[in-house]
């Protein structure tokens, strides 16, 4: 037994917390938490807070439990699953400070390390493979299953992106013989989109533009396009790596603008030569070598001409 299971025997009630503007990792593995427990050890409490999140998602069980507003509580335990740095949390925040004991999992590169004890596993591809490694396998059910299966879908991107490894794959496999539905979980939440969402993705591809010879492609929407469209930053889930898959481009810079005017979520990807969370570590954010974000008060020509910048100088020493 590791020190993450002593660690959920021990505590009476438990906090599960994931990152800002959620992701199907982020999802997929807090509810992946919640469902081991609830299976294995369903005399605890165990809440869950998050931002909205893809309504793609609710078909896991326990997502229609998932708080996304601060109560008054204090808990025994709190889990930052997926999350860089402690501000990811954003409001939630607050639960990680007042729990009398504290767990990290993740597996960016950016993040230093925190909380009581850390898992650190940046070998993994994603939070949900993380998890995995720690969870006692045969008492992972069905539903705790389908929820990792999600988060590593997420974040490998259908096991296309580099982040995929041999143990990924074989990972996946052992969720799908617990149970996992890979075509619901591929099909349902990684492809389908919405009208809206397609509209969202039209209007990126139309504001793209390359520079530095056709080797990155940025695009950007104000907070007026969304606006218009009656749209939010879930509309736009995929743009970054429609993006990056254009032919003869090395890296992609999708930018959209908050309802706050003048901050930006700035998303990189990157294919083979530069290393993103430099980047974006630069402006406060992180993430992995091919894959990284940050947020940027500022000009939107301004910041774009930063990014660029910087990447010319990693493609120039290569």
């Amino acid at each position: 037994m590791n020190d993450f299971i002593k660690e959920i025997e021990q505590a009476e009630d438990i906090v599960i917390l994931g990152h800002t503007r959620p992701d199907g990792d982020c999802v997929g593995s807090c509810l992946g938490v919640y469902n081991y427990i609830l299976d294995n050890y369903p005399e605890k409490q165990v809440d869950i807070y998050l931002d909205s999140f893809k309504r793609e998602f609710m078909f896991l069980r326990g997502a229609d439990t998932i708080l996304h507003e601060k109560i008054e509580k204090t808990y025994a335990l709190c889990i930052s699953l997926d999350s860089g740095d402690l501000e990811r949390h954003g409001e939630f925040e607050v639960y990680f400070h007042s729990a009398k004991r504290t767990l990290c999992v993740d597996h960016h590169i950016s993040n230093a390390g925190f909380g009581d004890v850390c898992f650190l596993k940046t070998e993994c591809s994603a939070a949900a493979e993380a998890l995995f490694t720690l969870f006692e396998e045969d008492k992972i059910g069905t539903e705790c299953a389908e929820c990792l299966y999600l988060g590593i879908v997420h974040d490998t991107g259908v096991f296309k992106y580099s982040n995929t490894t041999r143990q990924t794959m074989e990972i996946a496999g052992k969720l799908i013989e617990k149970g996992a539905r890979s075509s619901l979980v591929i099909d349902g939440t990684f492809y389908k989109k919405t009208f809206r969402q397609n509209k969202m993705l039209a209007k990126a591809l139309d504001a793209a533009f390359l520079m530095l010879d056709g080797k990155v492609i940025i695009s950007c929407l104000t907070k007026d396009v969304f606006e218009e469209n009656g749209a939010t930053n879930l509309d736009t889930d995929g743009v970054v790596d429609a993006l990056r898959i254009t032919d003869g481009v090395e890296c992609a810079l999708w930018m959209y603008e908050y309802p706050t005017e003048g901050i930006f979520k700035c998303s990189l990807r990157s294919n083979e030569l530069v290393n993103v969370n430099l980047i974006a570590g630069a402006f406060g954010g992180g993430g992995h070598v091919r894959a990284a974000g940050c947020e940027i008060e500022g000009d939107k020509d301004a910041i774009i001409l930063k990014i660029t910048d910087m990447i010319r100088e990693q493609l120039e020493s290569e």
